[in-house]
């Protein structure tokens, strides 16, 4: 068995092969072809915790997550997520590795945000505005620049001195900048990359530009990320019809809009389906809202066991 720190899976994991390994994924998931059961979680009473148990075999991996998520730990030096990912062997069954799923379930999750920028957004989009300053942020500014060209990228967070010292930390080939508040950095934005702990939504559809496109994976229980009026303004766009409708816990971006006839399971459109047919747009805005699904680990844990092999990384211990 091989166990592979952060550091390796950073090492070992292409970020556009990723991208294009989603596409992959997404279609997979549509078509029917992976096997995702229902995630479970365990709650933990007084501190609005959860852990998540989320199995899966696609993208010729199959595997198994662990997922602890500490709402309290937002602005502090431990991760909200934290998570490990177990494979095993698709021919025996087998454990084959054992390796950190933080930087995977960030990447991850920015990569097929990156993915449906490529598919939504317009080809000429030039400003990106990313909310948030934590690791999601981080990986959004890597991973949605590389889709389109853009010429500035905008950060926004609850408190700009921690914004400022955020993006001087980021490394990026685009002129990134902080600016003093959400409203600002959607004022224009032709994409906009949401990921806050936000109780009240940071993406209010006043703020935004028609035609530009809204990435959201932000998740408060007690709170939203997006307003009624985004959604009800907008094309949607799920990994999964089923599972993001009827999450659990679920998500109020989408629960609300769906309890408030805002959206319909009819209404809302996965990703794998437009991989190979690029929609038509009906609404001025267009919205993916990301609840996350165990084929976009397999598909990244699948690269970096490939990418583990092939340059002999990591450390075999027999259990």
């Amino acid at each position: 068995m091989i166990v592979l720190s952060r550091d390796d899976v950073e090492a070992l994991l292409d970020v556009d092969a990723l991208i294009d390994g989603l596409a992959d994924a997404m279609a997979e998931l549509s078509g029917g072809r992976a096997s995702v059961p229902e995630r479970t979680a365990v709650l933990l009473p007084g501190t609005g915790s959860m852990l998540v148990d989320m199995p899966g075999a696609s993208a010729g991996a199959v595997m198994s997550k662990l997922v602890s998520v500490f709402p309290g730990n937002a602005g502090g030096p431990t991760p909200v997520r934290q998570a490990v990912i177990v494979a095993f062997d698709p021919e025996n069954g087998e454990p084959a590795a054992l390796l950190d799923g933080t930087y995977i379930t960030a990447i991850r999750t920015a990569a097929c945000a990156a993915l449906s920028v490529r598919l939504l957004a317009r080809e000429d989009a030039e400003v990106l505005a990313v909310l948030g300053t934590g690791p999601q942020a981080a990986a959004h500014v890597q991973a949605v620049s590389r889709v389109r060209p853009f010429r500035e990228v905008r950060v926004a967070g609850r408190d700009f001195e921690r914004t400022a010292a955020f993006v001087k930390g980021l490394p990026s080939d685009v002129p990134v900048r902080a600016v003093t508040g959400y409203a600002e950095a959607l004022d224009g934005a032709d994409v906009v990359s949401a990921a806050t702990y936000a109780v009240d939504p940071v993406v209010r559809r006043e703020w935004l530009t028609d035609g530009a496109h809204i990435t959201s994976v932000g998740y408060n229980p007690q709170g939203r990320e997006i307003d009624d009026a985004t959604i009800a303004d907008a094309d949607v766009f799920v990994e999964a019809r089923k599972a993001a409708l009827e999450a659990v816990p679920p998500n109020r971006d989408l629960a609300d809009a769906l309890a408030n006839g805002l959206i319909s399971a009819d209404s809302v459109t996965e990703l794998g389906e437009i991989v190979t047919a690029k929609p038509r747009r009906a609404k001025p805005l267009s919205l993916y809202k990301s609840v996350g699904s165990i084929v976009q680990d397999a598909a990244a844990t699948s690269l970096v066991l490939r990418a583990a092999r092939e340059q002999g990384r990591g450390r075999e211990v027999s259990l």
